[in-house]
């Protein structure tokens, strides 16, 4: 089963002190100032913040899924096309993403949704 835009919304929704602000081809996703993805409405893809041994695992694994978007800071980010993900993965992949960018007291007050 592919991943609506509603349910993008719906996983986003739920992480703490995310801001999501509409640009003209995208939307950016932050917590506490700091990106954590990126969602083009057109395309149905979202781009998220990953380690880069994860980035080069999911593409490795899933190419008809993930893709390389680039890599910066020592993290590297996947390109990811809803139509091909289960709701329940990209939940725990947008929130690795936002654990990644969150502050670390932010983070201890937030079960990890990964397990």
């Amino acid at each position: 089963m592919a991943t609506s835009e509603k349910q993008l919304t719906k996983i986003v929704d739920a992480l703490t002190e995310v801001k999501r602000t509409s640009g003209n081809q995208y939307d950016t996703l932050k917590v506490r100032g700091k990106v954590f993805g990126y969602f083009w409405p057109r395309t149905q893809t979202v781009g998220l913040k990953q380690t880069l041994s994860e980035q080069l695992a999911l593409v490795a694994e899933r190419p008809d899924v993930f893709e390389v978007q680039f890599t910066a800071g020592g993290f590297g980010w996947v390109v990811v096309y809803l139509d091909g993900i289960e709701p329940d993965e990209l939940a725990e992949l947008v929130f690795e993403a936002w654990r990644l960018s969150a502050p670390e007291d932010l983070v201890a007050q937030v079960p990890d949704l990964a397990r």
